[in-house]
């Protein structure tokens, strides 16, 4: 690593799109899907999950007293995103009703062409409920979503058209 990092704050950088299709059969999205997608980041007020993680396997033998491990399968944590509430416009709830497909992609660094920080998660709505308080706080609701196959990560963000 050369020199000092340059470390950022992801409040204000990062971005979440939600993508209804995806043109490629990789599951790729380029800058057409992006662009067609919906860009929730202003309305995400909370994050969980969207992450992999690995589930090791034990690998105990006779020859030792230690045992040690193995990669296992891998397996995407429960996954939700809050957003605030829209008194009059209701665009994100229908766009996030439940059973709905798509894809969650998270732009790490911000929409920076050729950075290698675009993950893709495909997923299916499981459940959007509101958040109800009695404290002083915005009206929110929750989109649980449910990981449908294996997220492809640290993908090239592709160029903007000229």
């Amino acid at each position: 690593m050369a020199g000092q990092p340059q470390r950022f704050m992801r409040r204000g950088v990062t971005k979440f799109l939600f993508l209804t299709t995806i043109q490629a059969s990789t599951g790729v999205p380029g800058r057409p899907d992006l662009t067609a997608g919906t860009d929730v980041s202003e309305a995400v007020a909370d994050v969980e999950g969207f992450a992999l993680e690995n589930t090791p396997l034990d690998t105990p033998d006779m020859a030792s007293e230690f045992t040690g491990n193995i990669p296992g399968e891998d397996k995407a944590d429960n996954s939700s995103l809050t957003f605030y509430e829209d008194k009059k416009d209701e665009t994100l709830e229908a766009l996030l009703s439940k059973g709905v497909e798509g894809w969650v992609v998270i732009l790490r660094k911000g929409d920076v062409p050729e950075s290698k920080s675009m993950d893709v998660f495909p997923v299916r709505v499981g459940s959007r409920s509101p958040s109800y308080t009695t404290a002083a706080e915005p009206a929110k609701f929750k989109v649980s979503f449910n990981i449908t196959s294996k997220p492809i990560q640290d993908i090239a963000i592709p160029a903007k058209s000229a």
